[in-house]
């Protein structure tokens, strides 16, 4: 075995990241690493190159054991790593960046010639014929991955990380990178691929291994796991084992008028074209995989991501969605998944907080009254049970429930029509959680819209009186009624085929 990590365990302060993790590579060997968000992938990548310290376990590499203590050491042991966004120099030459701290010299200065010369040794058996001495940046995305692959091969040569390396590529430039994760499998070098797309993975891997909660779930040869079983590892839910909760659905969606139209809403690399109709008092849900596309299709409704297709419209005719500041101007409001990233202000009070949205839509011109602000937070501190002994209190201070709730309480100070939810019960306690979704119910009996994205399928079972299922960048099929269920949202999520977008059920 090339590369074999025993019991692995790694703690922050109040999260086991890593909980005895085992994980083994083999040479001439693709192996897809899975799992959804706070699997532990990440943190597993980062003790293997040296960017985090283990706090127990050992990692063996050709039967040495090994402890990286840094990016540069876990190179020189033969341990390269390529990411996403690639991790080389755009200013600099294709030739600068393969050479780059290795750079040949002749009386001190380096050698510009031989330096091209070596660039080019390096991408021979990668099928690229280009011009070293042009920048990296005047390269496609395609190209720039499969130089900082040759780099990381030529430093390392031994174990390969792929990190999400197709997310910003199209059909033909995933293949061209596929026949050189091929190439590198046939020469000996052992590929760990981290990707979520599901179809990808089947393709090319050899052996996959999810992780699920900082925690080893199950190592299997790729060919033998079926779809579905490999969805049921990832979710942690056996649906034989499932007892659905009844679904709290409204009136039937045809008995409801359509408030809002959006036809053909897609970007490039991003989300294929959709449309999607919402009626008042709906509550949508959007399930999928992490990375299938559920956040870009809200992104790109909410001017997050300016859609480069279609159209939004309501009763009365087109209406701008081209930036948040447009969307919020048309009544929506939007929740983001890393509220403490995105959604909050730490260092400002939960007053502040709660009114930023509103202040916006007014413009800073014109402030909003200092009476007009005590009387909203202490209206929505009331109503939404915000856990706190003052307004004045700094939001950083707050539980993560109760700092949700602060972000909910913006929107809601705005009284939008139509408000996005992304994870809107992620990282928060039993209680909170309840609390938020009976909130969601009364809030679309005044007639609201509610979109809800969320990777806990039986919330949504029990919130939306429909649900779009996302796969790789697409919207694959419509459930509404009796098919809102665990057990055909995770088929949906699973199935291969690549028909158009369709309702299951009414």
């Amino acid at each position: 075995m090339l590369l074999t990590i025993q019991s692995l365990t790694k703690t922050f302060p109040g999260t086991k990241a890593l909980d005895g993790v085992n994980f083994d590579l083999s040479a001439g060997e693709v192996h897809a690493l899975l799992g959804e968000n706070g699997a532990g992938k990440s943190t597993l990548i980062k003790c293997l190159t040296g960017a985090y310290r283990r706090d127990e376990g050992e990692m063996h590499l050709d039967g040495r054991l090994i402890s990286p203590t840094s990016t540069s050491e876990a190179q020189e042991l033969g341990i390269g790593t390529v990411y996403q966004e690639v991790n080389l120099l755009p200013n600099l030459t294709v030739a600068q960046n393969l050479t780059f701290g290795r750079e040949p010299r002749r009386f001190g200065l380096i050698n510009s010639r031989a330096q091209k010369l070596a660039a080019l040794e390096m991408l021979q058996g990668y099928g690229l014929d280009i011009d070293v001495g042009r920048d990296l940046s005047s390269y496609s995305v395609a190209i720039q991955q499969i130089i900082a692959i040759a780099r990381a091969v030529a430093v390392s040569g031994k174990v390969l990380i792929l990190d999400e390396p197709t997310a910003s590529l199209d059909a033909a430039e995933v293949r061209m990178l596929f026949d050189v994760v091929r190439n590198l499998r046939d020469r000996g070098l052992g590929i760990v691929f981290v990707s979520h797309f599901l179809d990808q993975v089947f393709e090319l891997t050899d052996r996959l291994t999810v992780l699920r909660n900082g925690q080893h779930v199950v190592t299997e040869q790729t060919a033998g796991l079926d779809r579905l079983q490999l969805i049921h590892h990832m979710l942690g839910r056996d649906l034989e084992a499932v007892e659905e909760q009844g679904h709290t659905g409204h009136a039937p969606i045809v008995e409801r008028p359509a408030m809002l139209h959006f036809t053909g809403i897609g970007r490039a690399g991003v989300i294929e074209p959709f449309d999607l109709t919402v009626h008042e008092g709906e509550v949508i849900g959007f399930a999928g995989l992490l990375g299938s596309g559920r956040t870009e299709s809200a992104e790109l409704l909410f001017g997050l991501r300016r859609a480069q297709t279609g159209e939004a419209r309501d009763q009365s005719g087109p209406i701008s969605i081209e930036t948040p500041q447009s969307a919020i101007a048309a009544g929506f409001g939007f929740a983001p998944e890393d509220r403490k990233t995105d959604g909050i202000v730490a260092e400002l009070s939960i007053r502040e907080n709660i009114i930023l949205a509103l202040q916006a839509q007014r413009g800073w011109a014109r402030p909003l009254p200092r009476a007009e602000q005590d009387r909203l937070a202490a209206d929505y501190i009331k109503r939404l049970d915000i856990r706190t002994s003052d307004a004045e209190k700094a939001i950083g201070d707050l539980s993560g429930g109760n700092q949700q709730k602060v972000v909910l309480a913006r929107w809601l100070a705005m009284n939008p029509r139509f408000l996005i939810l992304d994870e809107p019960t992620r990282g928060i306690d039993v209680g909170a959680h309840a609390e938020i979704l009976k909130l969601i119910d009364r809030l679309t009996e005044d007639g609201m819209a509610v979109l809800i994205i969320s990777s806990e399928l039986d919330e949504l079972v029990v919130a939306a009186d429909r649900i779009i299922v996302v796969r790789d960048r697409r919207h694959v099929s419509e459930l509404t009624g009796s098919a809102v269920t665990s057990d055909t949202i995770m088929q949906a999520i699973a199935a291969e085929d690549h028909a158009p977008a369709q309702e299951v059920a009414r």
